[in-house]
């Protein structure tokens, strides 16, 4: 009896046919929004669907986004005023956002696979910059292209990598159903 790699059987369903196209469902943004009230306006950079600037404009988030503008082209960060980056970059060009976005020096959010703290590139660009995570205790069920919720949660964890944050601890475990996350949505309403 073979045994299928749950990988490669994964991200060839329909769902997650194109790996850069996980569009952040509201729920993604609970355990932010404590975090983020000091700040005054939001930089989506990796504006794809609009979904995440949607989910925090609902919030009551000032949020800048440039569908049309190149975040990783040297001065992008003048084309906008803004006091943090909160974004779902596309996982493929993680370490490119990653290194843009120490390159700016604000602080900074992104919802990222959970396998970005692998590898001998980001140990060196994590190392000395006191990252911070938010890490969700369940899966997300990421929106497909066509802005529809999968029905099921992706085959990878996620959490939010934080930078300039003023976090309690370096690893935040939160619960995504816990009285405390919908008591904060409901002090950011």
């Amino acid at each position: 009896m073979t045994t299928k790699n749950p990988k490669k059987y994964y991200s060839k369903r329909e769902k997650f046919s194109r790996p850069d196209e996980c569009y952040t469902p509201e729920n993604a943004i609970y355990p932010l929004l404590h975090h983020i009230k000091k700040f005054n306006t939001i930089w989506d950079c990796a504006f794809g669907s609009g979904m995440l600037a949607e989910h925090l404009n609902k919030f009551g988030f000032n949020v800048v986004g440039l569908d049309n503008y190149d975040f990783l082209k040297k001065g992008s960060e003048t084309i906008a005023n803004f006091d943090v980056i909160i974004t779902n970059p596309p996982y493929s060009l993680k370490d490119k956002f990653l290194e843009r976005a120490f390159e700016i020096d604000k602080p900074f959010a992104f919802l990222l696979p959970l396998t970005t703290l692998e590898g001998i590139k980001r140990n060196k660009m994590f190392k000395n910059r006191n990252i911070q995570m938010i890490i969700p205790n369940r899966r997300f069920n990421f929106a497909n292209p066509n802005g529809r919720k999968n029905k099921s949660s992706c085959w990878f964890a996620t959490a939010w990598f934080c930078y300039k944050f003023d976090l309690p601890e370096q690893l935040n475990f939160v619960e995504l159903n816990s009285k405390e996350i919908q008591k904060q949505n409901k002090e950011n309403e």
